[in-house]
């Protein structure tokens, strides 16, 4: 058994002593290999191919192949023998290869041959080689836009070299896949071209009032010709060439009766274009001389007017509203809404007798709304507003207001009786205002020999007083006039003439006493200019100015924000319950200065207008008791009877009420609604005597004087009736009518009475119905 063992071992030694002289040789391989495999395939195409030789005597095992082994971490490739005898071999990935992962490999390869027999013992392996693996780029992916949407701005006029420059990007690995080759406007008609690298230039020079903004599609290639999965949207605005001026305003304000103050420009602001600007200065002017008498002021009567502003009372209205008491204007050419009175150089009118005291105190007080013009012809002659002359035999002025060579003069002479010696007679005053065809309020204040001129509220002195004898004493009548100067001697026939051109408003004279300071500027004051909000947010550095009526504002600094804001504050305000509708023009004109420079830039001027709506016009109505009967005794005893115990003014606006559906038939598409009361002021309201007037020697209207106290009412009666003025609230005017008594100490003589009353708003502009009142003895 011991010997069996033994021979075990001798034929072993044996056996390894003849293989290790069979398998005597490395197998060999090249020392590098170059491969390419395309991605998404297995297959490795080797350069050189993949063979290992074996210099053993090609007998199983000791010359053949047996295997190749890849050295390096987790790489995703194999090698198999395809021929053990030949050597061959081939390399493959074990898994999908993606080039965008990884895009080359390296790494070591070993051959290994058999060995020597089956077991493989003893086999040998080559040196190593390496291997380096390209991955071959398949273009699978399409170009995409680093952006969703691309915008730029251009200015009209220019030709860009480009405009903007879009990118897209290829996630492929290639340079012949990743790569963007080309670019391409899918949008036609359009003036813009692009290049290969993505710039986008204009063609032609592009208009703003032609188009303001080009929306372009834009695409891309690769450069294996794939288009991208999505086109891109290109915005190109076009903005106009920088031009100086004014930005952001509307050419039309609205404005709605009642919204007390608008902002005008409430987004403007100064485009310099990075001009050298050093300050700014902005004159805003509102246009109102073609509205009434040069904006829109109170048009109530003169006398309302009057108590309005506090003036004392005396005033004596020469140019009032034709009525069958004041006849005297009824041939004139009237403007009805503003009780504007036109003298076209032919028509005059005589005030009558009474009406102005024959001889004037040494104060007394003209005042009138005047608008004139250049005189017409070549020689200028004296155009009359005011005379009170000779009424026959001679022809001597007493005292005049005319205008002669676009001067404005007053003539005074007084009577031998006053004083005997040389004194002023004739004050003159020379301002471009008196022929400049815009309305001005004049005012004549006479503090004898002291004659003071107010013109729109400022104070003028005579530059020209000549003196004159007083007048011899006569028994000659006068005559005052309005319009021309009444000639009564020296002429055939007593006639007009020295005829006034132009027009004339509210001419009143006041015996005994001058006007203030403070009730000539109530009585020329506008209702409606320019007004600025928040005065005391305005930047620090500005300067500004109104003038007088503010339907002028300059504005002035040196800082451009600042400047804007305050432009943004200007406002329109209109104080007017009843504005004038219509349009008010706005003119805005800068100054600019800047640093250094002999030519600055120049700012175009703003022409806007303002447009006032008409105002809901009111009806007035009065109602009450229309019929009664007393007993002869009340209407004989000493406080008589109520006329109106019971009388009510209201005061209702209809507003047009739109349906809900407006598909309805025509007949619904306006449907009338009256609203609440509305409230305003009434400025007279006059109780007429129907038929025969009241007989003075046993009948008559009273009321309690008392009754006017704390209102802003007056009253005058006469036996063709009562009135009460005066600017006051509907309330007022009907608690004095309330306290109205008709008295009549003769009952026998009269069976009834009938009465009309009727009020008015702004001097006749809206009055109320007629109410007619009828009173019977029983």
């Amino acid at each position: 058994m011991r010997q069996c063992r033994e021979w075990a071992l001798l034929l072993c030694g044996v056996a390894s002593l003849l293989a290790a002289k069979v398998n005597k040789h490395k197998p060999w391989i090249e020392t590098s290999y170059h491969g390419v495999i395309t991605e998404n395939n297995d297959t490795v195409i080797l350069d050189p191919p993949l063979v290992a030789l074996d210099k053993d005597a090609p007998v199983p095992y000791a010359g053949e192949i047996c295997a190749f082994k890849i050295h390096g971490q987790e790489m995703p490739f194999e090698a198999v023998v395809l021929n053990k005898t030949s050597g061959e071999g081939r390399l493959r990935a074990r898994s999908p290869i993606d080039c965008e992962l990884q895009k080359e490999y390296t790494f070591i390869i070993q051959a290994y041959d058999c060995g020597a027999g089956p077991s493989g013992t003893n086999w040998k392996k080559s040196h190593k080689a390496v291997v380096h693996i390209q991955v071959k780029d398949v273009n699978e992916f399409a170009p995409t836009f680093k952006e969703t949407s691309y915008k730029a701005t251009v200015t009209e006029g220019k030709i860009y070299d480009s405009v903007l420059q879009v990118e897209a990007i290829d996630e492929d690995c290639s340079p012949q896949y990743s790569q963007i080759c080309n670019y391409e406007i899918v949008t036609t008609d359009v003036p813009f071209a692009i290049d290969r690298n993505g710039n986008i230039r204009n063609t032609e020079k592009l208009s703003y009032d032609k188009q303001r903004q080009y929306e372009i599609m834009v695409t891309a290639f690769d450069c294996g010709q794939k288009r991208a999965t999505e086109d891109v949207l290109v915005r190109v605005e076009v903005k106009p060439v920088c031009k100086p001026g004014w930005q952001d305003w509307n050419k039309r304000i609205e404005y709605k009766p009642g919204s007390g103050s608008i902002p005008l420009f409430p987004s403007i602001h100064l485009e310099t274009c990075d001009g050298p600007v050093s300050s700014i200065q902005t004159t805003i002017q509102l246009q109102t001389n073609y509205i009434g008498k040069g904006c829109d002021r109170e048009t109530y009567s003169e006398k309302s007017l009057q108590k309005l502003c506090g003036a004392s009372s005396g005033a004596i209205d020469l140019l009032p509203t034709p009525s069958a008491a004041t006849n005297w204007t009824a041939g004139l050419l009237i403007d009805s809404n503003d009780m504007i009175f036109k003298f076209e150089g032919k028509q005059g009118a005589k005030i009558p007798d009474g009406i102005v005291p024959k001889n004037l105190t040494d104060q007394f007080t003209i005042t009138m709304w005047m608008k004139h013009g250049p005189s017409p012809g070549l020689r200028a002659e004296k155009e009359t507003i005011l005379c009170n002359s000779d009424k026959t035999e001679m022809n001597r002025h007493h005292y005049a207001l005319y205008v002669h060579n676009c001067r404005l003069v007053f003539l005074l002479r007084k009577d031998f009786d006053q004083a005997d010696t040389f004194r002023p007679a004739e004050f003159h005053w020379k301002l471009d205002q008196i022929c400049d065809k815009e309305w001005h309020y004049y005012v004549v204040n006479v503090e004898f020999p002291v004659v003071t001129l107010y013109m729109d509220g400022t104070t003028y002195e005579p530059y020209l007083v000549t003196n004159d004898w007083p007048i011899h004493p006569s028994h000659i009548a006068m005559q005052l006039t309005v319009g021309a100067c009444w000639q009564g001697g020296e002429v055939s026939k007593p006639r007009f003439a020295q005829f006034f051109h132009g027009s004339l408003a509210s001419l009143t004279i006041r015996p005994g006493k001058i006007e203030s300071q403070k009730v000539i500027s109530c009585l020329q004051a506008c209702k409606e200019g320019l007004d600025i909000n928040s005065l005391e947010s305005l930047g620090q550095g500005l300067k500004y100015h109104f003038n007088p009526s503010q339907s002028v504002l300059v504005i002035e600094g040196d800082d451009i924000v600042n400047i804007n804001q305050a432009l943004q504050k200007v406002s329109y305000i209109n104080s007017r319950q009843f504005p004038t509708s219509g349009i008010r023009r706005l003119k805005v004109s800068s100054k600019v200065q800047c640093f250094g420079e002999d030519v600055c830039i120049s700012i175009p001027d703003i022409d806007a207008y303002v447009m006032v709506f008409q105002a809901k016009e009111p009806k007035i109505t009065i109602s009450g008791m229309d019929h009664f009967a007393r007993p002869a005794a009340q209407f004989e005893q000493e406080r008589g009877v109520i006329l109106l115990p019971d009388i009510r003014i209201v005061s209702t606006v209809t507003k047009m009420e739109h349906p809900p559906d407006l598909k309805e038939t025509e007949e619904r598409v306006h449907k009338p609604v009256t609203l609440e009361e509305m409230h305003h002021n009434l400025d007279f309201c006059d109780i007429l005597v129907i038929g025969a007037e009241l007989d003075p020697t046993h009948e008559c209207l009273e009321l309690d004087r008392t009754e006017l106290q704390g209102k802003h009412l007056d009253a005058t009666n006469s036996t063709a009736g009562y009135s009460i003025y005066g600017v006051d609230t509907m309330r007022n005017y009907a608690q004095v009518l309330r306290q109205l008594r008709y008295r009549n100490w003769h009952t026998s003589s009269i069976f009834d009475r009938k009465f009309r009353i009727k009020c008015s708003e702004l001097n006749g502009r809206y009055t109320s119905n007629e109410f007619n009142l009828e009173v019977s003895l029983v």
